[in-house]
């Protein structure tokens, strides 16, 4: 079962940095947060699958889970295998930055294949913009994309970016979880 308060407490002890940032969407911020040492931590790792699988289970279990390299892939790995130990096996893919350039040359790896449904998982959304080009690959290789999932959200625009592109958003937590307001959208 997700522990909430859990979470907090590790995001808060190993992924919340202050200080002077560029972010990947290239807005300067006073707070980073580095979702992979939550992920790729073990305690951490648990819980995020726990709570995204709580997510899922809500609003109806799609086939597969992924989202866009690096960030995605241990949040993919983790739901994945939690899925398993839940009894309800969940298929994973990944989604390139850039296709190989050699073998099958896709953009999305994994034992998916066109016509499933699947939710795109994301460690921190600030305006969507990783989750949509995953969202646009994924779509392009056939996967019906029902939704996107986070860790977290920073509330900078994500969420409305989602929205207007018919897609249910949500998020394990957010970033008044930490006491921090989101500047205006």
């Amino acid at each position: 079962m997700y522990d909430k308060q859990a979470l907090i407490a590790l995001v808060r002890e190993k992924a919340l940095k202050f200080g002077q940032f560029t972010l990947a969407s290239g807005r300067k911020a006073t707070y980073y947060l580095d979702g992979k040492q939550v992920t790729l931590d073990a305690a951490g790792a648990k819980l995020v699958a726990e709570g995204l699988l709580d997510l899922l289970a809500a609003n109806g279990m799609p086939d597969a889970v992924g989202g866009m390299s690096i960030g995605a892939d241990p949040i993919t790995a983790a739901v994945i295998t939690m899925s398993a130990v839940r009894g309800t096996p969940l298929l994973g893919f990944m989604v390139r930055k850039e296709s190989k350039g050699h073998g099958t040359n896709r953009y999305v790896e994994g034992p998916v294949q066109p016509g499933q449904t699947a939710v795109i998982v994301e460690d921190v959304v600030t305006t969507g913009g990783s989750s949509l080009q995953a969202i646009e690959r994924a779509e392009a290789f056939g996967l019906k994309i029902t939704g996107v999932l986070a860790i977290i959200d920073r509330m900078e625009g994500g969420s409305q970016a989602f929205t207007q592109h018919g897609y249910k958003f949500d998020s394990l937590l957010s970033i008044r979880d930490f006491g921090i307001e989101p500047p205006p959208v």
